[in-house]
């Protein structure tokens, strides 16, 4: 009877094991440098054996020509060797201290400009053994959509002739009149919403990337282009807006975050609605900051979502915690 009952508790808990849902595939993370920032370096250094992609490369697009400024003002001089991660570069219209739409509407409109901008793209990112690219073009209007996706096919088509494999395109997290994710998916690999500023430098004070509009932000997204096409970018940096002037917001690192609040005496809190670290000097400055248990939500959510790509903007900045809390 005994070795009966045996035999029934061991088909029973056989039966269970192949009812559980297989074991989630681990997060491929992905990391952005700032290569005029050595605290970059310094982080990426430490911490690429966490990483599957990590963004070292600056291609700006200069805002009279349209061209890309090669050489870059910020030489890639970086190397991952004994890591698993891929190197890959931003090609960006942020030229001085804004983004120039201008830029992506005159190569949209010169096809003479648009091949001679993406070849020498591709050629730049060939030469220096990219495997892909990230597009990140912001501020553009409604009616420069036919241009953003005509540019953004040509470098594709451009790089992807090359053997530069994968074409990301960042977005607005919530701007899907400008940015819709299902036409730009047909003219690149991947689409990256950017889910952060919910408040941004000029807007009033607030969380960067409270948990509730990541998670709203991302299923709208998700709807558009399904799940396996997204890499979610999450923030890992703070802002301080003053409570004296108008002038915008100043980003600041985890790190000088807990030195403005000791300084001053405040303490960092996370505020209970939105998760998020928040600490204010009283007619001075207001900061809000993303820390590692605030990152850890966020991932959470991604990953319930279906999306197994994760993007950090940017490292240098983040509460060094956060590596533990990714650690597979």
């Amino acid at each position: 009877m005994n070795r009966l009952f045996g035999s029934f508790l061991l088909a029973g808990l056989s039966v269970t094991a192949s009812r559980r849902a297989p074991p989630s595939p681990p997060i491929e993370l992905w990391a952005f440098t700032g290569p005029w920032d050595a605290r970059s370096d310094s982080s990426l250094r430490a911490n690429a054996l966490h990483l599957d992609v990590a963004v070292t490369g600056w291609i700006g697009l200069d805002s009279n020509t349209a061209q890309p400024i090669l050489p870059s003002p910020y030489p890639d001089t970086l190397r991952l060797g004994g890591t698993r991660a891929k190197r890959m570069a931003i090609v960006t219209s942020w030229h001085g201290d804004r983004f120039h739409p201008n830029s992506i509407r005159a190569l949209g409109r010169d096809d003479g400009r648009l091949a001679r901008a993406a070849g020498a793209i591709a050629a730049h990112a060939a030469k220096l053994r990219y495997a892909g690219l990230v597009l990140d073009f912001e501020s553009l209007e409604r009616t420069d959509r036919q241009s953003l996706l005509h540019v953004i096919k040509a470098i594709a088509d451009s790089a992807h002739g090359r053997h530069v494999s994968t074409i990301v395109v960042a977005i607005p997290a919530t701007d899907t009149a400008v940015y819709p994710a299902k036409p730009l998916i047909a003219v690149a690999d991947l689409i990256m919403p950017m889910l952060y500023d919910e408040h941004w430098s000029t807007s009033s004070p607030g969380a960067i990337s409270e948990p509730d509009w990541v998670k709203s932000s991302l299923a709208t997204r998700i709807a558009e282009v399904g799940s396996s096409k997204i890499v979610a970018a999450l923030p890992v940096f703070g802002y301080r807006w003053s409570l004296k002037t108008k002038s915008a917001a100043e980003d600041v690192t985890f790190a000088e975050a807990k030195h403005s609040a000791a300084q001053a005496g405040v303490q960092l809190a996370r505020d209970q609605k939105t998760s998020t670290l928040h600490g204010a000097k009283p007619g001075e400055w207001e900061i809000w900051v993303t820390d590692a248990e605030l990152l850890s939500a966020l991932v959470r959510q991604t990953t319930d979502a279906g999306v197994r790509r994760v993007a950090l903007w940017r490292i240098g900045q983040e509460d060094p915690a956060i590596w533990r809390t990714l650690e597979r």
